[in-house]
């Protein structure tokens, strides 16, 4: 399992130096896949491989992010793997199926031409500039457990737009990361939100699936358990990440103000044909 994996994290530097890129391949979520699952994704010639696509799944939706070493593009690798991936995604009837491209990737933008994808969205990856914060009362941050199942749904449901059986398959799969910490956010001792932390490569600490009860939200306690979580990863030596819609405004500003500032982008693409697989 170990191999596959070091293979498809050579490729994929191989791959982001050549285009000037840096492609989501969600590695949290590949480390859990199954070898055989990460061999169906992949090509290989002489032994090595030269091709991966990586298929997500995330309840209400499907993402596909693929890769061919430049030394062996327009010889219709792409399109195999492309067809492979659809054809797992094809199995998730009635869900939403994207496919993540860098946007300043020339050779994805050249691809999408002849497949039935249309745009969709922009996702801003942000970094934490350095910025004076003050942790604020009223807010505390505590690792969850088993009882939070039910709020985590919820928020998953109200929040990102996850039906209630969707959220609940996703929170399965959500808690068995073991590279994360998953926490709840509470107000004066009742559990009002969420947030995920996840460590790669030992010193960046990734924050996914922030969320905020509705009726709770303009209140502040979102910003104060942000800027909880950033003086507590800050105090560990660790650079923190997030991931934001570029159309999230209300997202963005909390961000930015907060100190977090965007520094790459990726596009997502929508399948726009029929039912595949």
């Amino acid at each position: 399992m170990g191999n596959i994996l070091h293979e498809i994290r050579e490729l994929q530097d191989q791959c982001e130096k050549a285009d000037g890129i840096q492609l989501k391949l969600n590695w949290g979520t590949l480390e859990k896949k199954e070898e055989s699952e990460l061999q169906d994704c992949s090509h290989f010639e002489d032994g090595r491989l030269i091709g991966f696509a990586g298929v997500y799944d995330f309840g209400n939706k499907v993402e596909i992010c693929g890769m061919v070493h430049p030394d062996y593009r327009r010889k219709g690798i792409c399109t195999g793997l492309y067809q492979k991936a659809m054809k797992m995604a094809g199995a998730s009837r009635g869900r939403e199926i994207l496919l993540n491209a860098p946007e300043n990737s020339l050779t994805a933008k050249e691809f999408l031409k002849n497949i039935p994808f249309e745009f969709s969205v922009s996702e801003f990856q942000m970094k934490w500039q350095e910025a004076q914060l003050e942790e604020e009362e009223g807010v505390e941050l505590r690792l969850r457990t088993e009882r939070d199942t039910s709020l985590e749904i919820e928020l998953d449901h109200r929040c990102f737009g996850l039906k209630r059986e969707e959220a609940a398959s996703f929170n399965k799969s959500a808690v068995r990361e073991d590279r994360q910490k998953a926490l709840i956010v509470e107000q004066d001792g009742t559990p009002v939100g969420k947030m995920r932390v996840s460590c790669e490569n030992g010193s960046d600490s990734w924050i996914y699936g922030f969320a905020v009860l509705p009726e709770f939200q303009g209140r502040g306690i979102g910003r104060k358990a942000l800027k909880k979580i950033v003086l507590e990863e800050k105090r560990l030596g660790h650079d923190i990440y997030l991931e934001v819609e570029a159309r999230n405004e209300n997202a963005l500003k909390l961000y930015t103000s907060t100190g977090f500032q965007p520094f790459y982008t990726q596009d997502y693409y929508r399948y726009t044909g029929g039912i595949e697989g």
